[in-house]
């Protein structure tokens, strides 16, 4: 097949619809069923404990094998791995779309997480590989990040439709012909990189597949149980060794699954803790105020999702905004001020209590999604810059794993927050439940000041760079 910088604007348009295609189908199905949950324990007999379950299936397996699955795309090839993974995740789908019983539904999420781990470092190595002028390559960057950001809120509003109007099911069925269409449509218009020779670093897999694995583990356990249990405590502890481990092993590795020269730059490595952040805020975000729309607001599952409609669009809509200021506008000092966007956003969005109405929401939704949208996009390129063709695979696996892992770590922080904030009250009223909903807004906008934090390293080192000398220059022509 031609090289893709070649293919006509049709081809290329497929090549993204593709790609964008299986990043969302992937990235919503973490949020989809969080509006049906109790439909889902009702039909399906979980229990109050094991109905986190449903959620954290996927996430574990997901969060867990992100990085193998970013070197296998390396290795035997991104298009091959990409197709394997969309192909178990439809798969996946369909079984948990007709589940039986919780068993089988949660065995299937985790096979669901399973594919997304190998699928979606792929889709943006491959979105670099496709898109090789530069000026097209942010405008697709720019589109495919929009589309992470806006995943969740997507997932609550399709959702909270399939839930209201025809079963929870049809939220998890309809990737099957999503699915049945990726993989008609990725041998003929995807391309394929050829397999590089190596091998799988063994122990480095090992150790940073059971360590991530251990960390969100944890993590949901503390969640659940809280801090002070050996349950949250043991696999946190595990966590640290296995992965200080890890960076040991890849610091003498041969051919390391994630090489550490990725994290010599001031710009990927501030683009990956700044996401950890963001998305920490972001996904905990919508969790806690889906339920206070419905908890304390009393809206359906319906309404609730409507009430992300317009934030969505601003995640789309600052693509646009992006393209236009990238080339005007230096991007550290864009990313900056995106943070600070969305951080008023969020110090607006606590001052809910039980008499807020939806109206008053919904201007700090929006201003939260015009800074959040910027800074994903943002974050996204600076994750990705000036990889070595070689390395984008280990690098897209890095993005997504700071998203997952950001995710996992904020939900599971906020979550001790309202407990503590409802003084663990299994039944607290509205007042009280709109009390701490408050609080986690005031520690998530916490996160915000600190990503703002990581924005101002990110531009003096940008300000630093751009004042040394160009050594290609002569001295005399310089003055």
């Amino acid at each position: 097949m031609s090289p893709i910088s070649s293919s006509s604007g049709r081809h290329r348009a497929v090549v993204l619809t593709v790609i964008l295609g299986c990043q969302l189908m992937m990235t919503l199905d973490a949020s989809i069923v969080t509006t049906a949950l109790t439909h889902i324990k009702a039909e399906l007999g979980f229990t109050d404990s094991s109905l986190s379950w449903i959620q954290n299936a996927y996430v574990l397996a997901f969060g867990g094998l992100l990085l193998l699955g970013a070197r296998a795309g390396d290795l035997l090839g991104r298009r091959r791995v990409f197709i394997a993974g969309a192909a178990v995740f439809t798969a996946a789908s369909l079984l948990a779309g007709i589940a039986p019983s919780a068993g089988v539904l949660i065995t299937a999420r985790a096979l669901q997480g399973l594919a997304s781990a190998f699928a979606i470092p792929s889709t943006l190595a491959l979105l670099i590989t496709s898109f090789p002028e530069p000026e097209e390559r942010t405008r697709a960057i720019a589109i495919y990040s929009a589309v992470i950001g806006a995943g969740a809120s997507v997932g609550i509003i399709v959702g909270g439709v399939f839930t209201e109007y025809l079963s929870w099911r049809w939220g998890l069925l309809v990737n099957v012909p999503i699915g049945i269409l990726i993989l008609a449509l990725s041998p003929r218009y995807l391309p394929e990189t050829e397999r590089r020779p190596g091998r799988v670093d063994m122990l480095g897999a090992l150790t940073v597949t059971v360590g991530m694995s251990a960390l969100v583990y944890g993590l949901v356990e503390a969640a659940e149980i809280g801090w002070a249990s050996p349950r949250t405590q043991l696999p946190l502890a595990a966590a640290v060794v296995l992965l200080v481990t890890f960076v040991l092993v890849e610091q003498r590795a041969a051919q390391p699954i994630v090489p550490i020269r990725l994290f010599r730059s001031v710009q990927r490595s501030g683009a990956y803790v700044g996401r950890i952040l963001i998305v920490g805020a972001m996904f905990s975000t919508f969790y806690f105020l889906s339920q206070y729309l419905q908890n304390v607001l009393g809206l359906s599952p319906l309404a609730t999702g409507f009430v992300y409609i317009p934030m969505t669009g601003m995640f789309f809509a600052m693509v646009y905004v992006v393209r236009w200021a990238g080339p005007r506008v230096s991007k550290p000092a864009l990313l900056l001020t995106s943070l600070v966007t969305a951080a008023i956003g969020m110090v607006w969005l606590s001052r809910i209590d039980s008499t807020t109405t939806v109206a008053w929401i919904l201007p700090p939704l929006l201003v939260l999604g015009i800074g959040q949208g910027i800074a994903i996009i943002l974050l996204t390129d600076f994750g990705m810059a000036e990889v070595d063709p070689g390395d984008a695979g280990a690098a897209s696996g890095l993005v997504n794993t700071a998203h997952q892992i950001g995710g996992s770590i904020g939900l599971a922080l906020l979550t001790v927050v309202y407990g503590a904030a409802v003084h663990h009250d299994p039944v607290p009223d509205a007042v009280t439940q709109a009390d701490g909903y408050a609080v986690v807004f005031d520690v998530a906008t916490g996160f915000y000041a600190l990503a703002v934090v990581v924005a101002l390293v990110i531009l003096a080192a940008d300000r630093r760079r751009a004042s040394r000398p160009d050594p290609s220059v002569p001295v005399a022509a310089a003055r």
